[in-house]
């Protein structure tokens, strides 16, 4: 897609940002994140490190906080003193050299990561998109793009700029990225830092550590996998140089002989791409480390579809592997479910998607300090891409406010939480529901129920306080109920602040992507 194509573009261009060193040879520099204009974490100490030569005396300072190390292995660190919301400030790095960074600021920082919709940039025909762009100038809002890098070994720096929004850096900025911290601007009143780290088409174990997938004994087979496809690869590599030798020579006779020209032989795939396992967490996110961050969003899943059973297992994994390679607890994650896609369907039926929304919605009850943005109503029937980014940003913002700023505001819509049997009838009771209504004013849909035959039929609901009494005249003693279990689930309900309801189920049935 173009607007894929465009991104690549404008990472190469952050790519090759590269930062002059204020005197030629100099000993001291610092890491890559730490740039003109910069944000910094408020509230906690904030790592500074680079790299100098072992020995040198090394002081950073800003505003009234001056600290000093001295360099070894290659290396050197410093952690500065709490700070609260400001700026600008400029921050001096002094050793043998000087470095002056200049538009520091002092707010809320956060990285965003996933695949193509986190990806997305403004400029992909993004709902509302033009409008935002030519409002976006706003100099307390810095956004960085990480280049798109893999790697087999974790990655210890890059190469990037911080940049203020404004419609030149705004356009191919990852438009939910944009939004929320647009948003969070706007209700906190304070510096924000967007650190944007993304890849269209990538699974999560992608974006989680080789020492994470090996502890978790059902996700040992991604090492060991990847490690035997590395291994074939080197012989089908040997094969195909043999077989291109052969093609040459059949290629010049078939030329001299005014025969057919043969096919040349099919390349092999070499298993290091961006959906290999660590390979993205390696490029792209170890060298974001320490860097002081308040949070995470997140938007993929769709490249795990088809194995929505192992995601239950595999992004707390990958939620978990990072608060520990962070060093900072457990700090706030807010991700995004699977918008609605493909064709929509009258009738209950088995979905992946279904499934992998129920391992996210799962992940918020087994994981602390993670929220989740639900978005049944901004998909699109033919797009894998939706084009309504700004309702996701808001959501995540909602979450973030409440959650990671104390905010009192109401940031999840309604959830499943107990189900109750009373004759023919299922009556299941939702947390988040004050006002449970549906948004259109019509009766509620998207349940379906299914009787002790397990067979699923589509069901009428009533609501009252903050249940629905689901029922089917073709099912007399029910066994499980289930809502917006689709591809493209067709619901309706929304809680007093006009957020959507989680798409659930009661059943403990087999999924489809369960092992058997």
């Amino acid at each position: 897609m173009s607007w894929i194509k465009r991104t690549g573009e404008f990472c190469a261009v952050a790519a090759a940002l590269i930062w002059i060193q204020p005197i030629a040879g100099a000993h001291v520099k610092a890491h890559g994140l730490f740039t003109d204009g910069a944000v910094l974490q408020q509230g906690m100490r904030v790592p500074v490190w680079g790299s100098a030569r072992d020995g040198e005396k090394v002081t950073v300072q800003i505003g009234n906080d001056t600290e000093e190390t001295t360099a070894a292995e290659g290396a050197w660190k410093v952690y500065l003193k709490p700070m609260t919301a400001g700026g600008p400030y400029t921050m001096t790095i002094q050793g043998e050299n000087r470095i002056v960074l200049k538009d520091i600021l002092v707010g809320e920082v956060y990285v965003c990561s996933g695949q193509s919709n986190m990806e997305m940039p403004m400029a992909a025909q993004v709902a509302g998109g033009s409008e935002a762009i030519a409002r976006s100038a706003d100099p307390m809002l810095h956004l960085l793009t990480v280049p798109r890098n893999i790697s087999d070994m974790p990655l210890r720096d890059i190469t990037a700029q911080w940049q203020p929004a404004n419609p030149g850096t705004v356009t191919y900025f990852s438009a939910v990225a944009y939004f929320f911290g647009r948003d969070l601007r706007r209700d906190l009143k304070v510096p924000v830092g967007l650190i944007h780290t993304s890849w269209g088409g990538t699974p999560a174990q992608a974006w989680t550590s080789w020492s994470a997938l090996k502890a978790e004994p059902s996700l040992l087979h991604y090492n060991t996998d990847y490690e035997r496809a590395r291994t074939e690869y080197g012989y089908q590599r040997q094969e195909h140089q043999a077989a291109q030798s052969r093609y040459q020579g059949a290629l010049a006779a078939a030329k001299a002989n005014h025969t057919e020209i043969p096919k040349p032989p099919t390349e092999p795939h070499d298993p290091m791409d961006a959906g290999h396992p660590s390979g993205l967490f390696n490029g792209m996110i170890a060298p974001l480390i320490p860097y002081a961050i308040r949070g995470a969003i997140w938007y993929q899943g769709e490249s795990n579809s088809g194995a929505s059973y192992e995601y239950q297992t595999l992004f707390p994994t990958m939620i978990a592997d990072w608060r520990r390679e962070w060093g900072e607890g457990d700090f706030p994650f807010f991700f995004v479910q699977l918008a609605p896609y493909m064709a929509i369907t009258t009738h209950p039926e088995e979905s992946g998607w279904a499934e992998l929304r129920e391992a996210q919605r799962l992940t918020t009850l087994r994981v602390p300090h993670t929220g989740m943005a639900v978005i049944t109503d901004v998909g699109d029937e033919k797009d894998i891409h939706p084009r309504r980014k700004e309702p996701v940003g808001d959501r995540l913002e909602r979450a973030a406010l409440a959650l990671a700023n104390g905010r009192n505001i109401e940031y999840s819509g309604p959830t499943y939480n107990s189900i109750a049997f009373r004759d023919d009838k299922a009556i299941v009771r939702f947390k988040h529901a004050a006002g449970l209504h549906t948004e259109d004013g019509a009766a509620v849909k998207g349940f379906a129920i299914a009787g002790e035959d397990h067979k699923w039929v589509n069901a009428t609901a009533v609501l009252k306080g903050n249940s629905a009494i689901v029922s089917s005249p073709q099912v007399s003693r029910p066994y499980a109920v289930r809502y917006g279990w689709a591809n493209y689930p067709v619901v309706n309900l929304v809680n007093r602040a006009g957020l959507p309801a989680s798409p659930f189920r009661t059943d403990h049935d087999k999924l489809t992507s369960e092992p058997r």
